[in-house]
């Protein structure tokens, strides 16, 4: 379908559509029992020109961007280990809140972890220490908890979901530094075991029933934690993956599954995406490049425009958000409604920027923000209190719903813009003609606008505090 048929179809779509002259809003806000609330079913009027004393959301349909993947979060060890301490009803709630479209937001992707990572119980990998041949190689550690919860999020789904795995670090043996913690580097002598490391774990995840869309290189390559951590230069992640990687994939019939590489901060991801994509050998393998939200850990506002850089440079390559939490847990602090503006504020960035798909961390933790096996304990959406049975839904499971929950998969963005710095907002055209798009407020006053799509308004008041899908 060329560009041209894509704007006649969706300029056809939104005439159609304005024949039944209805927006319907949505609203999740501060201080109300809103939320992901219908809160009026407007009509359209012809616009005339705006004027400046006005505050206004255009949209364009003419004006395509980039094809919508989908949005989901983690399936890690601590996400299903404390699924299984719920009572059954709960669980049932949680799996329907995600992975149903009409019953809850809808989720399409799904990440989880290649062996341990931090938001496991404890440290632990697929073979036995120092096996360099893998002959004991097994997933039977995820086979209590991990693998059931998965097979029945995906059974709930309505939805197609796309699931891609990450590692955070080789066994011991294979590393520097001799520990899965730490940092520490994979030695150049095992590059190829741990490439025929990920080919073990995609064909045993086949024999249990799961396929995978796709794999990223390593988590935070550029951070020592005292977690599950390894360190990759630019050059070295590069390396590895045009020289083992990639064609041991192939090699293996794995070669449909799509690779992201860097997987960590905005503020490197520039430097990262040239270095690897640069290289024809290397970028033949490269299906995006992933990022997560952390690089304001020192201060300083999130770094948006570098995404926007890497789309820039690189339209034929996908960017896709591969983690984003709340870090430094607080029982307290679940209903802090901060925490969810900062998910609709870096969502509608990282759209606006380019990004094609977008996936939380953990989309299930237990009262105490774990289990996690060296203490760092964070927030998700959904908390389940292990001692009570509770389940906790917090701000930022909203505020994720209201691009999840409406956004369909293959939606194409359009062109949207706020005229006053108050609202923030993207648009995405849906494949069944419908159109979406998503207001955010984060001041303390409640805002009138007007939401103009080509010759037709309609006013609409956001609240304080506020995020408000419109669907019409």
């Amino acid at each position: 379908m060329t560009r041209l048929t894509i704007c006649l179809f969706l300029l056809s779509s939104f005439f159609l559509n304005a024949q039944d002259n209805k927006v319907k809003v949505y609203t999740t806000a501060e201080n109300t029992t809103n939320r992901l609330t219908e809160t009026a079913n407007l009509s359209f009027s012809k616009a005339e020109q705006p004027l400046e004393t006005q505050i206004s959301v255009f949209v364009y349909p003419e004006k395509t961007f980039q094809t919508f993947l989908g949005i989901g979060g983690a399936i890690t060890d601590a996400s299903a280990e404390v699924f299984y301490k719920l009572p059954k009803d709960k669980q049932e709630e949680i799996l329907q809140a995600y992975f149903s479209e009409d019953k809850g937001i809808g989720y399409s992707l799904i990440r989880t972890n290649i062996h341990s990572c931090d938001f496991s119980s404890g440290s632990y990998t697929y073979v036995k220490e120092g096996d360099k041949k893998l002959e004991t190689f097994s997933v039977a550690h995820d086979k209590e908890f991990r693998l059931p919860l998965i097979h029945k999020a995906l059974a709930t789904a309505s939805r197609n979901v796309k699931m891609y795995a990450s590692p955070w670090s080789p066994p011991a043996f294979m590393k520097s530094n001799n520990s899965m913690l730490q940092g520490g580097k994979l030695l150049p002598e095992y590059y190829q075991t741990w490439a025929d490391y990920y080919v073990k774990f995609f064909e045993a995840y086949k024999k249990e029933g799961l396929t995978f869309w796709g794999l990223t290189i390593q988590n935070e390559p550029m951070a020592t934690q005292r977690w599950e951590s390894c360190i990759y230069t630019a050059e070295e992640e590069r390396d590895f993956l045009k020289n083992y990687l990639g064609p041991t994939l192939q090699k293996h019939g794995l070669g449909d599954l799509k690779i992201t590489v860097w997987d960590h901060n905005r503020d490197l991801i520039t430097q990262r995406a040239s270095t690897i994509l640069d290289d024809p050998e290397a970028a033949k393998y490269v299906w995006g490049v992933g990022f997560h939200w952390y690089e304001n850990w020192s201060g300083g506002e999130p770094m948006f425009e570098n995404v926007a850089r890497v789309h820039e440079s690189y339209p034929d390559k996908n960017l896709l958000f591969t983690e984003g939490t709340v870090e430094r847990f607080s029982f307290d602090q679940l209903q802090r409604w901060s925490n969810g503006e900062r998910y609709g504020r870096s969502m509608i960035h990282d759209f606006n920027n380019g990004t094609v798909g977008w996936t939380d961390w953990n989309i299930l933790l237990d009262e105490n923000g774990g289990p996690n096996h060296v203490g760092n304990f964070c927030f998700a959406p959904i908390h389940g209190n292990t001692q009570t049975g509770e389940v906790i839904f917090t701000p930022s499971y909203y505020y994720i719903g209201h691009f999840s929950k409406f956004i369909k998969p293959d939606a194409k963005r359009i062109g949207s813009a706020a005229s006053r710095s108050q609202l923030l907002t993207t648009s995405f055209a849906n494949p069944d003609g419908s159109f979406v798009t998503v207001v955010m407020n984060d001041t303390e006053n409640p805002v009138t606008y007007f939401l103009n799509v080509n010759n037709q308004k309609t006013e609409i008041t956001i609240p304080a505090n506020a995020i408000q899908s419109l669907v019409y």
